[in-house]
């Protein structure tokens, strides 16, 4: 692709390119995939059309494709509900990832969880600003430090992992990359179907939106 035919990084929200499956149409293939990562299929199910409908689209777009759903959602659930990495480290690495990825939809559903996690609003500020600002432990520092470079390289560096290693085990190393490659698919997905935010979930404030896709990507 010659970089004339490349849209900007920042061409404005743009219509669905595939219409999501809301639980009215959930059918016996979507329902088996959805077995998969139960609590995801619960929240949904009972959100959809009240005050908290974040993932409903998310979850739907995925359904429209139930054998590869169900394959991404078991290992989606394993990442979210039982990685070894707490609670607050994978939204840390999460919001990284769909800062760099520029992947809207997923960072304004992980913002939320984030703060559930128990990052603070400046720390989600400075997780936009990576493990050069001001103000991280050492750990914080190198856990974005890997995200980082497993967006530019597609592996954590030799000087990374070895600090790393010094407080992880080989599982939580691992989970690591498990995590970020995880929501790197979903990055993708997203925003590939040009997944669409959920009636009633704010965007992005457009100061914010802005700096986003002016931030160099990975």
């Amino acid at each position: 692709m010659r970089r004339s035919d490349r849209q900007p990084a920042d061409s404005g929200p743009e219509a669905p390119r595939i219409a999501p499956a809301l639980p009215p149409e959930w059918d016996e293939a979507m329902l088996q995939a959805l077995a998969a990562f139960p609590s995801s299929r619960d929240f949904v199910q009972a959100n959809y059309q009240g005050d908290d409908p974040r993932g409903s689209n998310g979850l739907g777009v995925l359904l429209r494709h139930p054998e590869a759903a169900k394959a991404f959602l078991t290992f989606n659930c394993y990442v979210s509900t039982r990685s070894s990495l707490s609670r607050r480290v994978r939204e840390l690495l999460i919001l990284r990832l769909s800062w760099l990825r520029r992947a809207e939809y997923e960072y304004i559903q992980h913002l939320v969880l984030g703060r559930r996690a128990g990052l603070s609003d400046a720390e989600i500020e400075r997780i936009q600003q990576g493990p050069e600002a001001p103000g991280w432990d050492a750990l914080d520092a190198e856990l974005l430090r890997a995200v980082d470079q497993l967006c530019a390289d597609a592996g954590i560096h030799a000087d990374t992992w070895a600090r790393l290693a010094t407080q992880l085990s080989q599982e939580q190393l691992m989970d690591l990359v498990f995590v970020v490659g995880c929501y790197e698919v979903l990055a993708m997905a997203f925003k590939s179907f040009a997944v669409a935010l959920e009636a009633g979930v704010p965007p992005l404030d457009p100061a914010l939106r802005a700096r986003m896709h002016q931030a160099p990507a990975a």
